[in-house]
């Protein structure tokens, strides 16, 4: 492909608010453009950027330029709104989801240890990350969660197998991994109830107290999550206060 074909597809791509793929490309020429002179250009456009702060990468939904993570730190000083924090109990889940999928609510917790609350599974489906795709043959038919190519969008990821190899199988670890690529997590943002056995040696699933999603923008991406400890206080009532005396 000629000099002038890469630059209208480099141009293309550098104006996109969306990764395009190769079948939106050839649509930039009159003449019939074969698809694999469209796959060399990428590849060459992609060798071109490569010591720039910007690069040329294929993710699931198609290809798309973006700034590299080395420029993290210089381009948000542009902007004020803090990145979003994820708690352990929202990249926990993330990761199990990610990795075991699709898994169950009740899978999620068994590997965790404690209950799933709903607001973490709320913050993941409405940040579009994870979706329900059906359902397990099983009592109750609960729903099977997977991520989505939002999901791997995100991570710049191509697909599930462009995930981190897990060093280690615990969900934290996991989750570790998945924070190294664009999302930031405090592992002691939430405070939470480590699961008991019963006497068979099976979880008992506890209430886990979980963190209070704050939207404080119109946009998800600059919403930020803040994390309260939940008491439990017993209410004593005056009819309680007579069966006591009473037992007295």
């Amino acid at each position: 492909m000629d000099d002038h074909n890469k630059r209208v597809i480099e141009t293309a791509l550098l104006c996109a608010q969306e990764p395009l793929t190769v079948a939106d490309l050839t649509r930039l020429f009159v003449e019939d453009i074969a698809v694999g002179e469209i796959d060399d250009a990428l590849l060459e456009l992609q060798k071109a950027w490569e010591d720039k702060g910007m690069e040329l990468v294929h993710i699931a939904t198609g290809w798309r330029f973006q700034s590299r993570l080395a420029m993290r730190e210089y381009l948000d000083r542009l902007t004020p709104e803090k990145p979003p924090k994820y708690s352990r109990a929202v990249m926990e889940t993330l990761a199990i989801i990610a990795y075991r999928q699709p898994v169950t609510r009740g899978e999620i917790e068994e590997i965790r240890g404690v209950a799933v609350s709903s607001n973490v599974m709320k913050q993941l489906e409405d940040r579009g990350w994870v979706e329900v795709i059906g359902h397990k043959e099983t009592i109750g038919r609960p729903g099977l969660y997977a991520t989505t190519k939002q999901f791997l969008d995100d991570l710049s990821l191509t697909n599930l197998q462009s995930l981190p190899m897990l060093e280690d199988a615990a969900p934290m670890a996991a989750a570790e991994q998945l924070g190294q690529a664009v999302m930031e997590f405090d592992p002691s943002a939430t405070v939470e109830t480590v699961i008991e056995l019963d006497e068979n040696g099976q979880p008992l699933i506890q209430t886990e107290s979980e963190e209070i999603t704050e939207v404080t923008a119109e946009e998800l991406t600059a919403e930020e999550v803040t994390h309260e400890t939940m008491e439990e206080v017993e209410e004593v009532t005056p009819e309680s206060e007579e069966k006591s005396d009473e037992q007295k």
